[in-house]
């Protein structure tokens, strides 16, 4: 691989990991702009860890499996429990989402890169107003 084609697939990845975060830090969420977008550019770097050996004969879903497993004991930390109550869970996921296209931008995959980051955009921000019309109509069918 060619330094030039590391350093797009990091600089794709960091791209990625700061749009998602600069939408959760705008929204005031723990984990924000520099959360995501490391977990991002180091999800990248472990996927190239990962193509330099795959080039030496090693087996290439070693490290990406562990990729996942790792990013879910981040995420699990960010989730709180409160009187019954549960938080987190979203920035959870995002924090997992934010791993999985640092790994798409380490393996060169960079227009599916780009899809998945405005998706996960999508997600936090449309549905985000469903979810408040969904609360607002279970408070009113309380109310009855």
């Amino acid at each position: 691989m060619e330094i030039t084609d590391f350093i797009i697939r990091l600089l794709v990845a960091t791209a990625a990991g700061g749009v998602v975060g600069l939408e959760r830090q705008w929204n005031n969420k723990t984990a924000g702009l520099r959360t995501n977008t490391l977990v991002a550019i180091g999800a990248c770097i472990y996927v190239l860890i990962n193509v330099f050996l795959t080039e030496k004969g090693a087996d290439p879903t070693r490290i990406i499996a562990q990729i996942v497993t790792g990013v879910g004991f981040l995420g699990a930390g960010v989730i709180l429990h409160d009187h019954g109550s549960i938080h987190g869970l979203t920035t959870a996921a995002t924090i997992w989402c934010s791993a999985a296209l640092g790994s798409l931008a380490g393996l060169g995959y960079y227009r599916e890169t780009a899809i998945c980051t405005v998706l996960v955009l999508i997600v936090n921000i449309a549905f985000k107003k469903a979810d408040l019309w969904f609360d607002s109509e279970k408070k009113k069918n309380e109310g009855k």
